[in-house]
């Protein structure tokens, strides 16, 4: 009897493990019709909708759920990649160690720690912003960052397969 009990819990824990075992991370990424006429190519991010928009032809675009900036830190405005990372390093920029003075000056790329997740595009203009993955998927959807543009992994590696240096991006509130 207990032999068979030892018998039917290792086949249940195999079961367990085998059911649930992680599939590979899928895109969140739907293709949709738009009305806009950007250009194929052009990323467009529509922060009342916590949408972004990547233009692959007349009518049409990928869309993608992201996070984006708190009440009074997102911004609004044209900008260009000018720079794309795999496993970046962060450097905090003064506003957002001013909120958090405890932050190291600098976290390893790759580190649970680090806000930038898997890959970093970071944008012209001024700023210190970027649009980047994150490591707290459940940001996605929300208002939550100093003003970069938050991707679950998954999606910011599609994009970045997708866009070079020089992409246009649009920002709308």
């Amino acid at each position: 009897m207990r032999r068979r009990i030892s018998l039917s819990v290792g086949f249940a824990v195999a079961v367990v493990a085998f059911g649930f075992a992680a599939a590979p991370a899928q895109a969140h990424g739907d293709r949709v019709a738009v009305k806009d006429g950007y250009l194929p190519g052009t990323v467009v991010i529509r922060t009342n909708e916590r949408r972004l928009y990547y233009f692959t032809g007349s009518g049409e675009a990928i869309r993608y759920p992201v996070g984006v900036g708190r009440a009074g830190m997102q911004w609004s405005g044209t900008a260009f990649i000018d720079g794309k990372y795999i496993q970046p390093a962060w450097t905090p920029p003064a506003s957002i160690r001013g909120d958090y003075r405890r932050l190291p000056p600098v976290v390893p790329g790759g580190s649970s720690r680090n806000p930038m997740g898997v890959a970093a595009m970071t944008l012209s203009g001024g700023g210190e912003y970027a649009i980047h993955g994150t490591n707290a998927p459940g940001t996605i959807g929300g208002f939550v960052s100093h003003g970069c543009i938050r991707m679950y992994n998954e999606d910011i590696m599609e994009l970045y397969n997708r866009v070079s240096i020089g992409t246009r991006v649009v920002v709308t509130r």
